[in-house]
C-alpha cells in the first residue's frame, strides 16, 4: 500500500480532502496529471465568490436574511424533479445548512477573509418561489480565488513537510484499480515533466506507467468544460440545439475523464445533461489557453439584444437567469447575443470573472481598489474595450450598428430598428414611473446599498451624447461547469448503479455535481461553486479519513 488515501486532483476540492485527512493523521497521496504549476485548479482562475446565508457582511449591508429564504430560493432553482434526485437534495440541505451555520467560521479560522460588499448575482426569473437569489449573497475572497486557494496549499504543504501528503504530478489516471469488488487504487501514465505557464496545455507524451494502491480513492478531478465536443454531447434538449461556436472558460485539462473512469468502475453517474454555460463570454484578447473566455459580470442596465438586434423579453436582463436567456438565445438560431450600453454603464456596471482579471482584489491592492471609485472603467475593462474583438465602440449609432454587422454577421442589426428601441427605452428614463421591466428593476437594484456604491449605474438616456461613447459587446455561449456526476451518499462515497455504496471510492467537487451527483438541480445561486468543492472535500476527505482508520 502507497498510502492510506489517494485522491485524484488537485484542485480546491483535492486539497481540502487531502487537508482534512491528513489531520485526521491519514497517509494520503496526491495525484494530478498537471505539473505543481497548477495546484488549486479552477479555483485559482475564479473570482473567489462564495454564498453564505444571514452573514456579517449582509446585516452590515442592510441585508435580511435566512435559511428558509435561502432554503425557497435553493429549492427553486434546483427543481428537482427525478428519482436520482434523492441523494443532490438532500446533499443541497446538507450544504445550506454548512453556509447559514459553520462554513464563515471555518473559513476565517483558517485565515479567509471577505469583501465587505456582498454581491447581488442571478437575480432571478421573476417570481418568489421560482429560480435565483431574493437577497445579494455573493461574497467576495479577499484575494480572490488565490485568496481561497491559500489556505488549503497551506495545509497540504505543511503535511508535505511532515511526509504525510505525497505529490505525485504528471501521472495521469486512465484507469482505477478493482480487487474483490472494491477500489483499492489508480494506474496510468507518467507524463513527461512540463514547465508551461499555470493554465496553459500541457504535453501528454508518456514516459512510463504508475499503479498507487490505497484503501480509499478520492476523485476529485472537476467537470467536462474543457472537452466543448462532450459538453455538445450531453447537451440537454431543454436547452435547444448546442452551440457550434463556445469559448473556453477552462483549460483543456478539464477533459471531464474520470467520470467514465469511475463509471467504468461501477460507479455510477447521474444528471449528466444538467450544465451550466455563460451567456456573457468574451474572447480574451490576451489568452492563457486556447480559446480563452472571460465572463462579463454585467449590472442591470445594459440593453439585451439577440443577434439580429431583437431585445429580450423579461426576465432576460443581465444577470438575472442564466439559463433561462441560454435557452432562449439558442431558439433565435445564433451562436451570440449583443449588449448596448454607454460608457457611463461601463463604467460602473462591468466586472470581468477571474482573478487576474481582477488585479486590485486579487493582489489585496487598496490603493488600486480604491481607483474604482474615480471616473473611466477599470484598467483590464479598458483594456478590454481596446483590444477585444467583441467590443464596438462609437460615438454615434450609425457608427456603432456599422460596427456591430462588421463584428457581427453582416447585415443583421438594422439602424432604423435599434434606434426605435433606444428611443422608446429613453423616453422612460424621464419619470420615476415606467412600464419597462428593465427600468424597474434597474431602480429597483439602486435602493441596495452595494449596488448604488459599485455596481448599477444612475438610470441615463443612451443617446444622449453626453453619456457616450456608444457601445456594443458581442456575448459568446462560455463553458463552464457540470452540475451532474457521480452520485454519492453524505459520506461522499460513490454509489453503484442499485444504490450501494462502491467500497473505497468517494468522490468530491464537481465531479459529482458539488454534492450527491447534483445538488444544484436545474440551476446554480452562484458562489456555490466553490463552496460545494470545500464542503463536499471536507465531508469526503474526513468520511475516507474514518473508514480507513
Amino acid at each position: 500500500m502507497d498510502a492510506d488515501i489517494i485522491v485524484v486532483g488537485a484542485g480546491i476540492a483535492g486539497l481540502t480532502a487531502a487537508a482534512e485527512a491528513a489531520d485526521r493523521g491519514r497517509s494520503v497521496v496526491l495525484v494530478d496529471q498537471e505539473g505543481e504549476q497548477n495546484l488549486g485548479g479552477q479555483a485559482f482562475w475564479s473570482l473567489g465568490g462564495l454564498f453564505f446565508v444571514d452573514s456579517p457582511e449582509q446585516r452590515r449591508m442592510g441585508v435580511k436574511d435566512s435559511l428558509a429564504l435561502a432554503t425557497q430560493d435553493w429549492m427553486g432553482s434546483a427543481q428537482f424533479d427525478r428519482e436520482e434526485d434523492a441523494w443532490p437534495r438532500r446533499w443541497a440541505e446538507a450544504y445550506l445548512d454548512f453556509a447559514a451555520g459553520e462554513k464563515r467560521a471555518w473559513l476565517h479560522e483558517m485565515g479567509l477573509r471577505l469583501f465587505p460588499v456582498v454581491g447581488w448575482a442571478e437575480r432571478g426569473d421573476g417570481r418568489a418561489e421560482g429560480h435565483g437569489n431574493s437577497v445579494p449573497r455573493f461574497h467576495l475572497t479577499w484575494g480572490t480565488g488565490p485568496g481561497v486557494v491559500a489556505p488549503f496549499e497551506r495545509r497540504v504543504r505543511e503535511h508535505v513537510a511532515t511526509g504525510r501528503i505525497a505529490f505525485a504530478f504528471r501521472r495521469r489516471v486512465d484507469g482505477l484499480v478493482v480487487e474483490d469488488g472494491a477500489v483499492v487504487g489508480v494506474r496510468g501514465a507518467v507524463l513527461e515533466p512540463t514547465a508551461v505557464d499555470r493554465g496553459v496545455a500541457s504535453s501528454r507524451v508518456e514516459t512510463g506507467e504508475f499503479e498507487l494502491r490505497g484503501q480509499a480513492v478520492i476523485v476529485t478531478s472537476g467537470g467536462i468544460g474543457g472537452d466543448h465536443d462532450l459538453v455538445r454531447k450531453v447537451w440537454p434538449e431543454r436547452l435547444g440545439t448546442p452551440p457550434a461556436t463556445m469559448v473556453a472558460g477552462v483549460p483543456a485539462h478539464v477533459d471531464g475523464r474520470m467520470l467514465a473512469i469511475s463509471e467504468h468502475a461501477g460507479a455510477r453517474v447521474i444528471n449528466p445533461d444538467r450544465l451550466w454555460a455563460y451567456v456573457e463570454g468574451l474572447r480574451n484578447w490576451d489568452p492563457i489557453w486556447d480559446n480563452h473566455g472571460i465572463r462579463i459580470l454585467p449590472g442591470p442596465s445594459s440593453l439585451w439584444l439577440d443577434a439580429t438586434g431583437r431585445r429580450l423579453p423579461a426576465p432576460y436582463f443581465p444577470g438575472f437567469d442564466t439559463l433561462g436567456t441560454l435557452r432562449h438565445l439558442r431558439g433565435t438560431g445564433h451562436d451570440y447575443s449583443w449588449f448596448v450600453l454607454t460608457q457611463k454603464v461601463i463604467e460602473k456596471e462591468f466586472a470581468l470573472s477571474g482573478s487576474e482579471q481582477n488585479p486590485d482584489l486579487t493582489g489585496k491592492d487598496v490603493k488600486l481598489l480604491l481607483s474604482r471609485l474615480k471616473a473611466g472603467a477599470p484598467g483590464p475593462i479598458e483594456a478590454f474595450k481596446t483590444h477585444g474583438e467583441d467590443f464596438v465602440v462609437a460615438d454615434d449609432l450609425t457608427g456603432l450598428v456599422a460596427g456591430m454587422n462588421e463584428v457581427g454577421d453582416t447585415g443583421h442589426v438594422d439602424e432604423a430598428d435599434l434606434r426605435h428601441l433606444l428611443e422608446a427605452r429613453d423616453r422612460e428614463i424621464d419619470n420615476d414611473f415606467t412600464k419597462d421591466a428593465q427600468i424597474t428593476a434597474m431602480r429597483g437594484a439602486r435602493r441596495y446599498r452595494g449596488d448604488k456604491l459599485i455596481r448599477v449605474a444612475t438610470p441615463h438616456r443612451f443617446l444622449d451624447p453626453r453619456n457616450g461613447p456608444l457601445i456594443a459587446v458581442r456575448l459568446n455561449i462560455l463553458t463552464r461547469k457540470t452540475l451532474g456526476g457521480l452520485e454519492t451518499d453524505l459520506s461522499g462515497r460513490c454509489l453503484t448503479p442499485d444504490g450501494a455504496p462502491l467500497p473505497g471510492l468517494y468522490a468530491a467537487g464537481e465531479v459529482n455535481g458539488f454534492g450527491g451527483g447534483g445538488m444544484m438541480g436545474y440551476n446554480a445561486l452562484e458562489g456555490t461553486f466553490l463552496g460545494g468543492c470545500l464542503f463536499s472535500g471536507r465531508v469526503a476527505g474526513r468520511a475516507a479519513a474514518d473508514a480507513v482508520g
